[in-house]
């Protein structure tokens, strides 16, 4: 995490302003854009992301007495809004306000240059409409070069985790990682393909659990070249 520098872009006069209007104002003088799907980490000085925690609880909190639930004397829910914090920066949207996670790169020392796949990945984000999960599986298909960066598969899973965790809609977010995987590696080819159950259309509206959404991002020589394109496709499993 970026250190605090000696000057905070804060005049003095806002030194008392909430944590959240301290980050936004760093991103906006720096020209950064903060939609829901960014990471923001580093506007986020050390010991401030517990200041969110405690600002985005008391915000919680008014959510739920807006609904009219009786927080004091109901058990089930008297922490409930603490939780609920929690769980949005320091798990389900953890991705916006860490760090992008380590990932050691080496040579392709022995020159692959074959077809490799890596997948399933186990997916888990969420919608930016309603903040209901978006659950799935991910395949990631590499043509690499004697130039590219070899990393390891966990590393695969690792950073997808860190893009997945964000609000966002899926065309986007499987773009972004394909940018992310590219910019690592630096292959021939790259081919993502991702499935995943909405729990915006199952859980509300027309409620249909069976219905998922599937997308792909090809560059490179999965785009020309047809039969390495079908190849990739036929090796990851139509059902899961």
């Amino acid at each position: 995490m970026q250190a605090k520098p000696e000057h905070d872009l804060l005049a003095p006069d806002d030194a008392g302003a909430p944590v959240s209007a301290r980050i936004r104002e760093r991103l906006r003088a720096a020209g950064q854009r903060f939609h829901a799907n960014d990471n923001i980490a580093d506007f986020i000085w050390p010991g401030e992301l517990d200041q969110l925690i405690d600002e985005v609880q008391a915000k919680m909190q008014g959510v739920l007495e807006s609904m009219v639930i009786d927080t004091a004397s109901d058990h089930n829910t008297t922490d409930t809004a603490r939780r609920m914090a929690k769980m949005y920066l320091r798990e389900v949207f953890r991705g916006r306000y860490t760090p992008q996670p380590a990932v050691s790169e080496f040579p392709n020392a022995e020159r692959l240059n074959e077809l490799m796949i890596v997948g399933p990945i186990t997916v888990r984000s969420a919608c930016s409409h309603h903040l209901c999960p978006v659950i799935g599986k991910l395949w990631v298909g590499l043509l690499p070069n004697q130039n590219t960066n070899v990393i390891g598969l966990s590393k695969f899973a690792r950073l997808a985790e860190w893009v997945m965790n964000r609000p966002q809609i899926q065309e986007e977010a499987v773009v972004q990682l394909a940018d992310l995987i590219q910019q690592k590696t630096q292959p021939d080819g790259l081919a993502l393909v991702m499935q995943a159950t909405h729990y915006c259309v199952a859980w509300r509206g027309v409620r249909d659990i069976d219905s998922k959404m599937i997308n792909s991002v090809m560059r490179g020589v999965f785009l020309k070249n047809e039969a390495l394109r079908r190849e990739f496709l036929s090796l990851i499993p139509q059902r899961y």
